[in-house]
C-alpha cells in the first residue's frame, strides 16, 4: 500500500547501497511519520450472519478475539477458526455442527463459546479437560440433542453462565456442586426426572428448570442397592474418599479413579459407592438460587432431588425424623 513512486525511489537506493555506493549520491528522501489513518490496525472482531459472506479462499485475520459465524449452515467447525489463539468470544450459534473437534480446547484465551441451535448429541469430556477448564466463562449449548453430559464436565470450573435448554438432558452431571463459580443456570425444556444430590452445593443467582418432567419424591419408596456384608471393593473405596487418601491413573485402574469421582455422599457425611439406598425428596430451589424461574404452571419453587445413605442405620434416622415433621 505504500506510494508507487517512493516505494521504487527506496528500492532503487536499496540496490545501489547494496552495489557498495557512497551514501552520500544515494536517493533517500527524508523520513516522514506515516499518519494514523495510513495505518491499517489489526482486527479484533468479525461477524457473519450468512453463508454468502463467508470467506472460503482467504484466511481469518490471526488478530480476532471475537468471531461470530451464525446461520452459516456449517457442519463442523472450521480448522482456521482452531487456528485463531487470540480468540475471546466465539459464536457458532444457529449452525449444524454435530461434533466437537478436541482442538477447540486449544483456544486458550477462550472465554465466551455459543453452540446454540446446532445438531450436537454430546459434549466431549476431552475438552473438559483441556484449557478451557480454566478460561471458559460462558457456555451456551441450548437447543441441540444431549442427552447428558460426561462426568468430566464439572471440571469447567470458571464457568459463571451454562444454558443448556431445550435439550434431551436425562440428567445433570452428578458432581454440578463442584461450578462454584456458576451464578446463571438454565436448563428448561429438557427430560430431568430430578437433580443429583451435589446440587445443594451450588450457589446461583438465577436458575430456571421450567418444563422438565420432574418425578414425584416419595421418600417411603427406597431404591436399595445395599450389599450385607461389604464387599472388600466396597469397604476400600468408602476409606480412600473418607479419609481423603490420595489415588490417581498411576496407582489404580482408570475406571476405578472415575467410580472414586463419583462417590455418593451419605446424608452423616460418609461416601458409598455401590452400596447405597437412594431416595428423592423435595428441595425448595430459593436454597440454592435468589431468582428462580418457576418450575411448573402452578407456580412451584420445589424439585425432587436424590439422597443418598450409606447403611440401613443412616436411612432409619431420616425416616424417623421425615416422619415426625409430617
Amino acid at each position: 500500500q505504500a506510494n508507487v513512486i517512493n516505494l521504487k525511489t527506496f528500492l532503487s537506493a536499496l540496490r545501489l547501497a547494496h552495489q557498495g555506493s557512497d551514501t552520500g549520491v544515494l536517493p533517500l528522501s527524508p523520513l516522514v511519520p506515516a499518519k494514523n489513518s495510513d495505518v491499517e490496525k489489526p482486527k479484533t472482531k468479525m461477524i457473519i450472519t450468512s453463508r454468502r459472506d463467508y470467506p472460503l479462499t482467504k484466511s481469518f485475520p490471526f488478530s480476532l478475539e471475537h468471531l461470530q459465524t451464525s446461520y452459516c449452515k456449517l457442519a463442523r467447525i472450521d480448522t482456521r477458526v482452531l487456528c485463531l489463539k487470540k480468540l475471546r468470544k466465539l459464536d457458532l450459534s444457529h449452525n449444524h455442527i454435530k461434533q466437537l473437534p478436541p482442538a477447540l480446547g486449544d483456544l486458550v484465551c477462550l472465554q465466551e463459546l455459543d453452540l446454540h441451535d446446532n445438531h450436537l448429541e454430546a459434549f466431549s469430556g476431552a475438552l473438559c479437560s483441556s484449557s478451557l477448564q480454566k478460561s471458559l466463562q460462558f457456555l451456551d449449548l441450548s437447543q441441540n440433542q444431549i442427552q447428558a453430559l460426561p462426568i468430566e464436565f464439572c471440571r469447567l470450573r470458571g464457568l459463571v453462565q451454562l444454558r443448556l435448554d431445550d435439550n434431551a438432558l436425562l440428567r445433570l452431571p452428578c458432581r454440578i456442586g463442584q461450578l462454584s463459580r456458576l451464578r446463571f443456570l438454565s436448563a428448561a425444556r429438557n427430560k430431568l426426572p430430578f437433580l443429583p444430590s451435589d446440587f445443594r452445593n451450588l450457589c446461583l443467582q438465577n436458575l430456571d428448570l421450567f418444563g422438565n418432567p420432574f418425578e414425584q419424591p416419595n421418600p417411603l419408596v427406597p431404591n436399595i442397592q445395599l450389599k450385607i456384608p461389604l464387599t472388600l471393593l466396597e469397604c476400600a473405596a468408602r476409606a480412600t474418599v473418607n479419609h481423603r487418601i490420595p489415588y490417581g491413573c498411576h496407582l489404580l485402574p482408570s475406571h476405578l479413579c472415575k467410580d472414586l469421582e463419583v462417590a455418593k455422599t451419605c446424608r452423616c457425611g460418609s461416601a458409598c459407592l455401590s452400596s447405597f439406598i437412594q431416595i428423592t425428596v423435595t428441595m425448595n430451589l430459593h436454597h440454592v438460587a435468589h431468582t428462580v424461574v418457576l418450575v411448573d404452571n402452578m407456580g412451584g419453587t420445589e424439585a425432587p432431588i436424590l439422597c443418598y445413605f450409606c447403611s440401613l442405620d443412616c436411612y432409619s434416622q431420616f425416616l424417623d425424623r421425615h416422619l415426625q415433621s409430617n
